[in-house]
């Protein structure tokens, strides 16, 4: 069980979720919805005074399933993330490529 927590650990994120401070309304859903718990409410206050979300920096999985249960349009932005040695192959190509 303890070597699982450690190959959860190391593997990267497979999505990233980006708040928009300004739509945001602090409501929780998406905190309360996300699978991986990767997203909590922030200690800051926007502009309207409400604490918005923000992503916890770690464990997305880019489920996309925050962006679906907010209720502010163009508050949240998931992306998937490509893997990790698909770009370091494509990034050496490209380098072999231009020399």
């Amino acid at each position: 069980m303890d070597q699982v927590k450690q190959d959860r650990g190391a593997k990267q994120d497979r999505g990233m979720m980006q708040v928009d401070e300004a739509e945001c309304k602090g409501c929780g859903l998406c905190v309360e919805a996300c699978p991986p718990k990767a997203i909590a409410l922030g200690e800051r206050l926007n502009h309207y005074g409400y604490r918005t979300a923000a992503y916890a920096g770690a464990g997305c999985t880019g489920c996309g399933i925050c962006f679906m249960v907010c209720p502010e349009p163009g508050a949240i932005t998931v992306s998937k993330r490509a893997p990790r040695k698909s770009s370091e192959a494509k990034a050496g190509a490209n380098t072999c490529a231009s020399n």
